[in-house]
């Protein structure tokens, strides 16, 4: 069931770690970086929600509800993969960024619901878990890439000025194949359980319109249950620093750490490899961690759980500033795996136990706003704090990165995981 999260988190995790690289290279500044990633983060806005809400009523015999949904943007974001490092100008990879993030999120915002759909209660804690195991293991897998055809098979990971290295574009390659394959075996080995009352399904769906959807979507941030808008504000936090990370830690390791900015070298370039290896293992220490979750959330809480893992994370992202030695990074990258692995987890269980199973889909996507709206804050806002207030050096992107998952951390004492409270909530 939770497979195809594999190969969705190839496409993520090759985007995180190599796209502020391919825009460096084909001559992007370091204050235009956030603005060019803004792809990520309005595809989710537009995309998740409106998924969510049509793969709630969306009913077929022989493939169910959501999984239409996973075959359509696997084989759209296999296309962008395969686009995205043949780029030969920096406005050509903008538009592989927007098309290759918005058919990942087709895929993506059903799987949550998926979940929801298929497992009672007491197991969604596990069941998110395993998502985040897979999420994990694809994501080691497709950020050590561009190390791995370098170190292991010497595919060249230098090219000439305007130019993708063939490690990174070998890796995308790769990257798209697995895509592919791990949702489509969702797809096909999975079966869904039918909606309770397939009549009504379909009579609502005769009334509605598209844009009653669109309109329906984004109307329900108003409807949120309380536990949801508490939550909403640990997301905000939480993924301010995610987004700080994934745009800036290339450019902060390379110019930081290695002491270049030349994006032709070969320091550069076995500096943006290193990043690669650091997200690895930080998806690595999440997969494992995935399984340690359920187990210190039933000692303690869900939400203290998820307030000690934000706290290795915040201290993770800030040790980056005093790290002289590439080596250390991967201690940082314990603190941050740690959070990413309950981050990709513990909201999703204590939002799912307090959602009316109809609409799973539809809150879930709802949910997404809480993601996507940090990153459009962080890629309006980094660029020009960096220049103004920090005169470029990107290494205090992570430092604020950093402090914003402190917030993020300390927010969780109002969340009430309260599941009989918060259906009340949703009744009315």
């Amino acid at each position: 069931m939770s497979f195809g999260f594999l190969g969705i988190q190839f496409g993520f995790a090759l985007q995180n770690a190599n796209v502020s690289r391919i825009f460096e290279t084909l001559g992007a500044s370091k204050d235009e970086l956030p603005i060019l990633w803004l792809a990520a983060p309005v595809t989710g806005l537009l995309i998740q929600p409106i998924i969510g809400y049509y793969s709630d009523r969306t009913w077929h015999p022989k493939w169910g509800r959501r999984r239409p949904f996973f075959a359509i943007g696997a084989i759209l974001a296999t296309i962008a993969l395969f686009l995205m490092p043949n780029s030969t100008a920096l406005w050509m990879a903008v538009i592989m960024l927007w098309l290759m993030d918005a058919s990942i999120n087709i895929s993506m915002e059903p799987f949550r619901a998926f979940v929801g759909d298929m497992l009672p209660n007491e197991q969604r804690t596990s069941g998110f878990a395993m998502q985040s195991f897979f999420i994990g293991i694809g994501a080691i897998v497709a950020s050590a890439l561009p190390y791995i055809f370098t170190n292991w098979f010497g595919v060249s990971n230098a090219a000439e000025p305007g130019t993708i290295p063939d490690s990174v574009r070998w890796s995308f390659y790769l990257g798209g194949i697995a895509y592919f394959l791990a949702v489509m075996w969702t797809v096909f080995k999975t079966e869904e359980y039918p909606p309770d009352d397939i009549e009504k399904l379909k009579a609502e769906n005769a009334e509605e319109g598209i844009w009653d959807g669109l309109i329906e979507s984004f109307k329900g941030i108003f409807k949120m249950p309380k536990t949801m808008v508490q939550l909403s504000f640990v997301q905000f936090f939480s993924w301010f620093a995610l987004f700080a990370m994934w745009i800036y830690t290339t450019s902060a390791v390379t110019s930081h750490i290695y002491g270049t900015e030349d994006t032709t070298s070969a320091l550069y370039n076995e500096g943006a490899d290193w990043v690669g290896i650091c997200f690895a293992l930080y998806n690595g220490i999440a997969a494992f961690v995935a399984f340690l979750l359920p187990v210190v959330a039933k000692k303690t809480s869900r939400r203290m759980t998820h307030l000690l893992a934000l706290v290795c994370g915040a201290l993770g992202l800030l040790s980056i500033y005093f790290i002289t030695d590439p080596t250390m990074l991967l201690i940082s990258m314990l603190g941050v795996g740690i959070a990413w692995a309950s981050i990709l987890s513990m909201p999703y269980a204590m939002l799912s136990s307090i959602l009316p199973a109809e609409k799973m889909g539809y809150y879930m996507g709802v949910f997404n706003f809480f993601i996507v709206i940090p990153q459009i804050v962080a890629a309006g806002i980094l660029g020009f704090i960096l220049k103004n207030f920090f005169d470029n050096v990107s290494v205090f992107a992570l430092v604020i990165g950093g402090v914003s998952m402190l917030i993020a951390a300390a927010l969780c004492l109002i969340v009430e995981d309260n599941e009989e409270d918060a259906e009340l909530i949703v009744s009315e």
